[in-house]
């Protein structure tokens, strides 16, 4: 069979979907192909969190400043891998994203005029003001559809119950603690319920789940198809041009031609075992690295781009953009794979070797934690490492997979996803750890926590550290740092981390107007990369959240306009 369309999307994740409305908007005909039986992609389980610095809620408030600033944090923070052009490009484009989408689109936004870059040491690092995250989004508007939209990673909600990172946090943290925030968690757990009864699923959508929501309600609206189970099996290309691709169906496979070309955005390759084996160093044999992305996300779209003449970056300083990963075993047998993106953080906790011995600063994110881990295992060891707590930090903040009180501890218990031992040395013997060194780190982390200080790794000296930490606790409990507490209440709990990512960063080569590069560097005809299928500007660096989805959202306007004859 063969259909015709103006624009082919392979992938539905932010990246894909950005590209599908805005060509939709500009009048093209547009079909967006998703392998897996759901759409959204990693993006329906991420946090949601786009850098978008100068965007137009910041501008609302106050918050201006000229785009030099962001360009200098960049240019300090990328080093050689610095690409002035695409920064400026992205620069430029992403508040144009913005208030398109927020005029013209079901997506809205919310602020996060409070976060810090992760880099607060940087030269230009900003306190705030350069970060956005989708609305809640109600899924009743998706009609039908709501029910082919994956829903939120299990393992980071609550009976499917997605919670907004912020002050819904907050408050269900502070659910046994505060009656403001118990009733606040009744009347949202009232509500998930009612929607489980009524719609098998929570309606009221937050983080990723709902920019996927919104973004997908808006192609919906403009005519857009999302065709599941439709895996893209190879490109069409006549006499240099790439004009469609093969779709694999139930039916049988699908020529689709799309006279204006085919956006790759397929999630890059955290789930393909040869992919990673050549570009993760510590990941040697391609296996051990357990990344938190979607399973459908296997390198698919590299390799398409790759027979059209498209050239994959192997220059990044990371080619993955890293997270520590614990495994939480599941009835079958099987692993899901939790992200610890939040806790590391909070008063209370420690990250250590299998010597007892910490290695780097808890509260720095997930990806400079990653890289602290790789410093810290020596050659031809596996990386991995344990996060340590007492009964205080547990019950208050849950550990990785753990949720706090109230809900249950036991089955965690005894699945062995948690450790526990009545004394550190009990702990270290459950976890195969040096219990002298564990028992000297935590003597001294105690110390160094009562008096407010990390002499060794300087734990919540930056804005970002304390806005990830929790003030108001450490302040009951009579202390200075938001993020040490000391570690003291039997008994003691530990989850074992492992090397994982929340994504890829190694692409496709674009241009500014994301194109896919051949070995030449010239623009292929009719071929674009978005999301993670397109090479990070960012060169394999993490310089603060949001930096995945706001490019993927971003370069993702600026190939449909570009496929649309517009050039910005």
């Amino acid at each position: 069979m063969t259909e015709e369309v103006d624009l082919l999307v392979i992938g539905s994740g932010a990246g894909g979907l950005s590209s599908a409305v805005v060509a939709a908007h500009l009048g093209l005909n547009v079909l967006v192909a998703e392998k897996d039986p759901q759409y959204g992609g990693t993006t329906a389980w991420s946090g949601g969190w786009m850098w978008i610095p100068r965007n137009p809620l910041a501008v609302a408030v106050g918050i201006r400043e000229n785009i030099a600033r962001p360009l200098s944090y960049l240019k300090h923070e990328l080093g050689a891998q610095y690409d002035e052009a695409r920064a400026m490009a992205f620069l430029e484009a992403a508040p144009k994203m913005v208030e398109f989408f927020k005029n013209q689109t079901a997506l809205q936004f919310i602020d996060g005029n409070s976060i810090p870059d992760f880099h607060g040491r940087t030269t230009d690092a900003a306190l705030g003001g350069r970060s956005i995250c989708a609305a809640p989004f109600d899924g009743r508007q998706l009609g039908r559809h709501i029910a082919a939209l994956k829903p939120p990673l299990p393992e980071t909600t609550l009976w499917g119950m997605g919670i907004a990172s912020g002050a819904e946090l907050r408050h269900f943290l502070n659910a046994m603690r505060k009656p403001a925030s118990f009733l606040y968690v009744t009347q949202r757990v009232l509500r998930h319920g009612c929607d489980l009864l009524l719609h098998r699923r929570g309606m009221r959508l937050v983080n990723g789940n709902a920019l996927v929501a919104g973004l997908a309600a808006s192609a919906f609206a403009r005519g857009v198809e999302i065709r599941t189970s439709s895996p893209a099996k190879r490109l069409v290309v006549e006499q240099g041009r790439v004009v469609g691709a093969i779709l694999g169906s139930p039916g049988g496979d699908v020529e689709v031609r799309a006279r204006r070309g085919v956006v790759l955005a397929c999630g890059g390759f955290p789930h393909d075992a040869a992919r990673k084996k050549a570009l993760l160093p510590h990941a040697p044999t391609g296996h051990a690295h357990w990344s938190a992305a979607s399973r459908g996300n296997t390198g698919d779209g590299l390799r398409l781009g790759e027979t059209a003449g498209g050239v994959v970056a192997s220059d990044l300083v990371q080619a993955a953009a890293l997270a520590p990963v614990s495994l939480v075993p599941q009835k079958d047998g099987s692993f899901a794979h939790f992200p610890h993106l939040i806790e590391r953080a909070k008063p209370g906790v420690i990250a250590v070797t299998v010597r007892g011995e910490r290695f780097t600063n808890e509260a720095d994110s997930y990806h400079d934690f990653m890289q602290g881990l790789l410093t810290a295992t020596p050659a031809g060891q596996p990386v991995q490492a344990w996060l340590v707590c007492d009964h205080t930090f547990m019950r208050h903040y849950g550990l990785g997979a753990a949720k706090p009180a109230p809900m249950p501890l036991g089955p965690m218990l005894r699945n062995g996803y948690i450790r526990k031992g009545n004394t550190l040395a009990d702990l270290a013997q459950a976890c195969g750890i040096s219990a002298d060194g564990l028992q000297k780190t935590v003597n001294r982390y105690n110390g160094m926590a009562r008096k407010g200080v990390d002499e060794d790794f300087a734990k919540g000296e930056t804005p970002y550290n304390r806005m990830q930490g929790d003030a108001a606790e450490v302040q009951r409990q009579g202390l200075s740092n938001p993020c040490m507490a000391p570690i003291t209440r039997g008994p003691f709990y530990a989850v074992k981390l492992v090397a994982g990512s929340l994504g890829t960063f190694a692409g496709l080569k674009v241009n500014t107007r994301a194109q896919v590069l051949d070995a030449s560097e010239q623009p292929i005809p009719g071929l674009y990369a978005g999301g993670n299928d397109m090479a990070s500007m960012m060169g394999g660096n993490y310089p603060s959240g949001g930096i995945t989805l706001g490019p993927a959202m971003t370069f993702g306007f600026i190939a449909a306009q570009h496929a649309a004859g517009i050039n910005l």
